[in-house]
């Protein structure tokens, strides 16, 4: 049985029957297990009239081997159903709403693990939405929505098949597209991240593609005071977003 399919987790569970219960076909549990938290999974699975199995450790393993603690959600629908819908409605109500927008847009990331973390960062930054490529990227699947640990229910995601022409439309619509470069003159902690912006991070190893990073209004870099020149990308997403964070909270 492919695992593709498949939520894991304590967290990634609870959020998933939370938001979007319709897209479970039936939860797995380990039997006898003690945990209030695996009590309110039984509970919100039922409220949902979601199939519910409770099995012993070693049949829990056979029907799903990966990382599980104690309870997986096998999916009505291998992957969360990704596209540009609403993108054109999102778009329209950037020049609405009250607050400036934060926005992330990650080119390219290749690694669930990463993809995951930075989703979950953006939840607890409250970015407005993510921005990814339709190619030569991962989309969600059980290891990110595992990593994630929920935050790929919670934020709004959009693939785009252009990602430079979404960029060019963000542009339009008054946001300033902030990227990440090594090289880049100017330093995070110089930049103006109070306005209408969307940050922009490239994928592991190459970082941003030139065409992304031609795109771009302003790129900068995160001072790094050791021997190691760079950081992963979820790391760095996570210290650029709470930097954007810290700049809001602190405007008058």
């Amino acid at each position: 049985m492919s695992e593709s399919n498949w939520v894991s987790g304590i967290n990634a569970v609870l959020e998933l029957l939370k938001q979007n219960p319709q897209s479970a076909r039936r939860v797995v549990l380990k039997r006898n297990r003690k945990d209030n938290r695996l009590n309110t999974v039984r509970n919100l699975a039922k409220a949902s009239e979601i199939e519910l199995v409770e099995l012993d450790a070693n049949e829990l393993h056979r029907v799903y081997s990966q990382v599980h603690q104690g309870v997986a959600v096998e999916l009505a629908e291998a992957e969360r159903s990704l596209g540009e819908g609403g993108w054109e409605e999102f778009l329209a109500q950037l020049e609405w709403i009250d607050a400036p927008p934060l926005l992330l847009v990650l080119d390219g990331i290749t690694d669930p693990h990463n993809l995951g973390a930075c989703l979950r960062s953006a939840d607890a930054a409250g970015v407005s939405a993510v921005i990814i490529p339709k190619d030569k990227a991962v989309g969600i699947n059980a290891t990110v929505r595992r990593v994630a640990s929920g935050a790929a229910e919670t934020v709004e995601l959009f693939v785009v098949s252009n990602l430079s022409r979404a960029l060019t439309q963000l542009k339009e619509h008054g946001v300033w597209l902030v990227g990440t470069d090594d090289n880049a003159g100017s330093g995070l902690y110089e930049q103006d991240l109070r306005g209408a912006v969307a940050l922009v991070m490239g994928s592991e190893g190459l970082g941003l593609r030139r065409l992304t990073k031609e795109k771009c209004d302003f790129l900068i870099s995160i001072p790094m005071a050791g021997a190691i020149s760079s950081l992963n990308v979820s790391v760095a997403t996570g210290v650029v977003l709470f930097e954007a964070v810290r700049q809001r909270r602190n405007q008058p």
